[in-house]
C-alpha cells in the first residue's frame, strides 16, 4: 500500500469518526457587537450550555449540536437576560434574525414551524406581563381591584392557550410549550396551568400527554406529562362519601397538610416527618431581592435553637434549578424544590417570602404576615 492510500485511509477513519446527526442554528442579532451569545438547552433538569460566541460588528453566529433522538427538544438563545426560546424536532437548520434589545420577541425565525408559534407564544406572553405590571403600578386602584384585574388577563390568556395552541395540534412543541408557561405576579411566579389543583388544567395537561403518547411514547417529556396528568385527575376527582364513626377520645390531633418535595439529591422530604420539631416551613426564592441577607440571618437562629428541637423546611420556587442547587449546597437545613405550585396552593401563599409555624403536634401556629414577635421569639415560645 502506497504512502497516498495510507493516508486516505485514515483521513476517511477520522471524518467518519463523528457521524452524529446534527441540528444547524443560524442567523444574526443586531446592536450587539462584543456582546456574548449563549447557546442552551432546555431540558427536564434545567438549563444546560451548550456553547457560546462574541458576536463580531455584523452580529452572525452560527451553531452545531446532536439532533434530538426521542421527541422535540427546547432550546434557548440568550444575550444577558435577552432570550429567544424555540424548539427542533430533527436536523433541521433554523435561521434567526434579531437586534438585541428587543430580541425577546421581536424577532424573525425561518426553518421551524414549531418555533414560529413559540414567537407566537412569547409575544402573548409579554403583552400579558405588561399588562400585569401596569395594574400592580397603578396607585389609583385598590389591592382586590388589583388581583381581579391580573385574574382576568391571567384567565384570557390562558384560554387564547387553549384555543389556539394546546387543543388545536397536542401533539406539537409549541403545545407542550403552551401549557408548562409560568408567569410572574404579586403573589410570586407560579405556573399558568396546574395540573394539581385545577380540573380544567387537568384537562389541558392530560390532552398533550395524549398526543405526545401517540407520537413520541418513549420520551421522558412524555413521561412527565403523564405523570402530572394522573396525579391532578387523582387530586382533582371528587371524593367519596364515606361515614366513620371515632370515639371522641381518640381524636388525638388535626395535623398539618403534607408536604413532600425533593432535595438536591432528589430524595423527597416528608414534612410531616418533623414531628415533634418546632419547625419553620419557608416559602421563598434565593434570586430574590435581599435573600442572602435573610439566609444569614435564619443560619445565625438556625444554629442557635437546632439542638434544642428547631428545624427548618425551605420550598424554593426559584426557576432556575442549577441555581437553586449551588444556593443551597451547603445550607445545614431541609432544602426542597417545588414545580408544580401544589404546597404553593395548598398553604395559600400569594407573596415571597412566606413562613409558617409548626408546633411540636405537627399543628400550624400561624403565617408569617398575622404573627406577633419577631420569628426568634415565635420560635422560642414553642421550643
Amino acid at each position: 500500500m502506497n504512502k497516498f492510500s495510507t493516508l486516505f485511509i485514515v483521513s476517511a477513519v477520522l471524518c467518519s469518526c463523528d457521524d452524529t446527526p446534527k441540528f444547524h442554528v443560524e442567523g444574526f442579532i443586531d446592536d450587539a457587537k462584543d456582546s456574548v451569545l449563549y447557546f442552551e438547552a432546555s431540558t427536564l433538569d434545567g438549563t444546560q450550555a451548550l456553547d457560546s460566541v462574541r458576536l463580531g460588528k455584523d452580529g452572525k453566529f452560527s451553531f452545531d449540536a446532536p439532533a434530538p433522538t426521542d421527541c422535540p427538544e427546547f432550546y434557548a438563545l440568550r444575550i444577558s437576560n435577552k432570550v429567544i426560546n424555540f424548539s427542533i424536532d430533527s436536523t433541521e437548520t433554523v435561521t434567526f434574525s434579531a437586534s438585541y434589545p428587543t430580541m425577546t420577541t421581536d424577532y424573525t425565525v425561518k426553518g421551524s414551524p414549531n418555533s414560529s408559534k413559540i414567537k407566537e407564544i412569547n409575544v402573548l406572553r409579554y403583552e400579558l406581563e405588561k399588562k400585569i405590571i401596569g395594574f400592580e403600578k397603578n396607585e389609583s386602584m385598590y389591592p382586590g381591584d388589583i388581583l381581579d384585574s391580573i385574574n382576568t388577563s391571567v384567565s384570557a390568556f390562558k384560554e387564547r392557550m387553549k384555543s389556539d395552541f394546546i387543543f388545536k395540534e397536542p401533539s406539537s412543541a409549541y403545545a407542550y410549550y403552551a401549557v408548562c408557561q409560568s408567569i410572574t405576579d404579586v403573589r410570586g411566579t407560579f405556573m399558568l396551568f396546574n395540573p394539581v389543583s385545577d380540573r380544567s388544567d387537568v384537562k389541558c395537561y392530560a390532552t398533550v400527554a395524549t398526543g405526545w403518547d401517540y407520537i413520541y411514547p418513549d420520551a421522558k417529556r412524555t413521561e412527565q406529562l403523564c405523570n402530572m396528568a394522573i396525579k391532578g385527575m387523582d387530586n382533582t376527582a371528587t371524593p367519596k362519601q364515606k361515614v366513620i364513626e371515632i370515639d371522641d377520645d381518640k381524636i388525638t390531633e388535626t395535623g398539618i397538610l403534607s408536604v413532600k418535595l425533593p432535595d438536591i439529591n432528589s430524595n423527597v422530604k416528608d414534612i410531616k416527618d418533623l414531628k415533634g420539631k418546632v419547625v419553620m416551613l419557608d416559602f421563598t426564592t434565593y434570586a430574590g431581592k435581599g435573600s442572602s441577607e435573610r439566609i444569614r440571618i435564619l443560619r445565625e437562629i438556625y444554629n442557635k435553637y437546632h439542638d434544642k428541637g428547631f428545624e427548618i423546611y425551605q420550598i424554593s420556587l426559584d426557576e432556575d434549578i442549577h441555581f437553586w442547587k449551588s444556593s443551597v449546597e451547603y445550607l445545614p437545613w431541609i432544602c426542597v424544590h417545588e414545580t408544580d405550585g401544589s404546597a404553593t396552593k395548598t398553604y395559600g401563599v400569594q407573596a415571597l417570602p412566606t413562613y409558617f409555624i409548626i408546633n411540636r403536634n405537627n399543628e400550624v401556629e400561624g403565617r408569617s404576615d398575622m404573627m406577633e414577635g419577631t420569628l426568634e421569639e415565635q420560635i422560642k415560645k414553642l421550643l
